[in-house]
């Protein structure tokens, strides 16, 4: 028996989010940032004075280095915001506002 028959979970179906364009498929349940690295995205957002490529670093909310525009809203740590259906996810360069 498999933990998934143990706990009896039925995990929902899954679904697509975009990110730059381009179409991800996506479990239930992930994180943006697991939602990414599934993808074989490890940098989705550059600094704002250097431009050095950033992506998760601590993945507890910490460090901000996963910071990434979700919905038109920049900023958001991806190793915390559950992905949902739907959502239109943007690389970030520095503070993701016209600065």
């Amino acid at each position: 028996m498999n933990p998934l028959e143990l706990a009896e979970a039925r995990p929902g179906p899954g679904f697509t989010v975009t990110l730059d364009g381009r179409s991800l498929d996506v479990l239930p349940g992930r994180t943006i940032a697991a939602v990414l690295w599934d993808a074989g995205v490890t940098s989705w957002r550059s600094t704002r004075d250097a431009g050095r490529p950033r992506g998760v670093f601590c993945g507890i909310g910490v460090c901000f280095d996963c910071l990434v525009t979700v919905n038109d809203r920049p900023n958001q740590r991806a190793c915390l915001i559950p992905a949902r259906p739907g959502d239109v996810i943007r690389t970030q360069e520095g503070t993701g506002h016209a600065d």
